[in-house]
């Protein structure tokens, strides 16, 4: 049996080494005075006058085009909470690192020592010039979904915040999948979302949009109703205006009887085998609480599921953001989209389900590899084209 590695020793061990894992360089030659009177004085003066006559020209002559800023305020950080900016900050490298890899996006972290949200968004509209679009990343609901419509509201470059949307484009993805295997209309799917934070009501959202009409959203005080008297907000109102207008109401356990799917972005071991058990004839479970999920794989498929996803990559159907969002900001950057739009994010999900090939459709792959370098290229292509068809691209 192999040994089972201790990757939080040897990421420390190598982050001491790396000391960063991105960097800065030039794209042009500086190496005499040609270079530097082109790239720099005398000869930057004339763009520069270009572009104050007309800001729209900064797309064409600087690296705006293709910079995407990634902002936090350390409120959410993968699965560790509250951190603060500055040990939010390998988190941010690494998500500017597979921006790069992945879908040839510079990206630059900015880690914000504030998390009053009017501040953040004062601080972003203050510097959107300076990039092509802005990624927000594990900032906590509801505040980020605030931050998020008031700077799509404000701006008119991207802005996408990758734990809401990129998990849900993902999630959605594999939902897509899993519906072929099991003979499924979405239209006709009971679905339970469990967890209620930013994921939980992007995925909703998704689902919803995507023709679902029957999905109950569950949070640690139960079943969401319009008018619960306690728990709720504007954004679990919303879902359940529209997933759940009969007023269901409940527990988890409750929720699960009879359904179709069950999506789970919220805590460790919160389903059991008997409530799987309880789910219609060949269940879809994804189960993608990190590092540990709502139910280990053996205990859904003992209760009979006939899918299950995760959020693990020691798993079989990783739900894995990688898939989305690099091809998503590169095909917004591509067309020079106005913002990010829901039929962009449907276009994104559909382009990552279909990179799983009717051959290799199976009950354990419904998701693509994360390091097949031929996702991103589909969903850029996709997402250009439904920024196209909806009328914010602008090239």
């Amino acid at each position: 049996m192999s040994e089972k590695k201790d990757y939080a020793k040897l990421s420390l061990a190598a982050h001491r080494e790396w000391r960063g894992k991105i960097e800065i360089q030039p794209r042009v030659p500086v190496k005499n005075k040609e270079d530097l009177s082109l790239a720099y004085t005398p000869g930057v003066a004339e763009p520069c006058l270009v572009i104050a006559k007309d800001p729209a020209e900064s797309f064409n002559l600087t690296r705006r085009w293709n910079l995407c800023l990634v902002l936090t305020d350390g409120s959410a950080v993968l699965g560790l909470g509250n951190i603060g900016p500055q040990a939010a900050m390998p988190v941010m490298e690494g998500k500017c690192a597979l921006f790069k890899a992945f879908g040839d996006v510079d990206a630059f972290p900015l880690c914000m020592a504030s998390q009053d949200k009017d501040e953040i968004i004062r601080t972003a509209v203050n510097i959107a010039g300076s990039f092509g679009g802005i990624n927000l990343e594990d900032i906590a609901a509801p505040r980020c979904f605030e931050i998020e419509a008031a700077l799509k509201e404000k701006l008119d470059i991207p802005v996408f915040h990758d734990d809401q949307h990129g998990t849900a484009i993902v999630t959605y993805a594999g939902i897509v999948n899993a519906l072929k295997i099991t003979g499924r209309d979405i239209k006709d799917t009971r679905i339970v979302m469990n967890g209620a934070g930013a994921a939980g009501i992007a995925i909703s959202e998704l689902v919803l949009n995507a023709g679902c009409q029957d999905l109950l959203l569950v949070d640690s005080r139960g079943i969401c109703y319009e008018g619960r008297p306690e728990g709720m907000n504007k954004y679990k109102d919303a879902i359940a205006q529209r997933g759940n207008p009969q007023k269901r109401s409940g527990s988890l356990a409750d929720a699960l009887v009879g359904a179709d799917i069950f999506i789970g972005v919220s805590a460790p071991h919160v389903m059991t085998t008997e409530m799987v058990k309880t789910m219609n004839k060949d269940s879809i479970v994804m189960a993608c609480a990190n590092p540990t999920p709502e139910i280990e794989p053996e205990d859904a498929y003992a209760g009979g599921a006939a899918i299950v996803a995760t959020g693990r990559s020691d798993h079989p159907n990783q739900i894995n953001n990688v898939n989305a969002f690099p091809g998503v900001f590169r095909g917004a950057f591509d067309v020079g989209a106005s913002e990010i739009n829901m039929e962009m994010k449907l276009a994104a999900a559909h382009a990552i389900a279909e990179m799983v090939t009717e051959e290799e459709l199976a009950n354990k792959t419904i998701t693509p590899e994360a390091f097949n370098p031929e996702v991103a290229k589909a969903v850029a292509k996709a997402v250009a084209q439904a920024a196209r068809d909806t009328g914010v691209a602008r090239r």
